[in-house]
């Protein structure tokens, strides 16, 4: 099915290599709600609504697929991803339990380079202010996590939580803030503040408050998953008992 949203020329613009631009603009078409969840992404209607090949539109509904906001169907393409209650559930668990090894992890291992790198993401992030910002937001905020995982330097793991992270459904609460807009404010400076907690704990070699921080940090996204997505608290209280074992009172 066309979007009835078509993606306007003055959206597309080349910079980075071509996949990318694609998937940039995709990417901020379903986070914006543009494309709903279920919608396909027909690779000949976006090749010409963007004047570009299916070549490269083809890479572009890759990356989609690989992180995690589209689906591919055998034998009838690829659409935006539908996630069931037990699905968000799931994913929700499994990254609170991986956020807190990997809090524990990096903070052991973690080089002065790597806090400069996280340092510099969050320079980044304290720049995105409007609506027009959720998509590099969102995308800095997947970097940023993944930096924090990769400063365990344990691979494995590594691999893990990209799969996990693909599975967990932050566009979709991303998609919220284009919903109620007057939420925008509040949501990147708590979002950039949780993130400057973490950075410090891990800075500092405390694992015990990188771990309370890190699942802080996911518990918040977790009210964002009942109130917004309508997933049910207890299912969600479930997973985070399971965890909290794992927190501290330290402040």
């Amino acid at each position: 099915m066309l979007n009835p949203s078509p993606i306007q020329e003055s959206e597309f613009i080349q910079k980075r290599p071509l996949k990318e631009d694609i998937f940039g603009v995709l990417h901020e078409k379903i986070i914006s709600g543009a494309y709903k969840p279920g919608d396909w992404l027909r690779q000949e209607d976006i090749a010409t609504q963007l004047g570009v090949s299916m070549t490269p539109v083809r890479e572009a509904l890759d990356l989609l697929v690989s992180a995690g906001l589209a689906e591919r169907v055998p034998y009838r393409g690829v659409r935006v991803r539908e996630m069931s209650t037990r699905d968000v559930v799931e994913a929700y668990g499994l990254r609170l339990v991986l956020e807190a090894i990997i809090a524990q992890e990096a903070a052991r291992n973690i080089t002065p380079e790597q806090v400069t790198g996280l340092e510099e993401i969050l320079e980044h992030m304290k720049k995105h202010e409007t609506l027009k910002d959720v998509s590099s937001e969102r995308q800095s905020s997947r970097q940023f996590h993944t930096a924090v995982a990769e400063a365990t330097k344990n691979d494995l793991l590594i691999k893990l939580y990209a799969v996990v992270t693909n599975a967990f459904p932050d566009w979709l609460l991303y998609e919220a803030l284009f919903r109620y807009p007057e939420l925008l404010a509040d949501s990147m400076l708590t979002t950039y503040n949780e993130h400057v907690a973490i950075v410090e704990a891990l800075k500092n070699r405390d694992g015990e408050l990188a771990v309370q921080k890190s699942i802080e940090h996911l518990m918040e996204s977790g009210k964002w998953l009942t109130e917004y997505l309508e997933i049910p608290s207890e299912l969600l209280r479930e997973k985070e008992e399971q965890v909290s074992p794992l927190m501290k009172t330290k402040k």
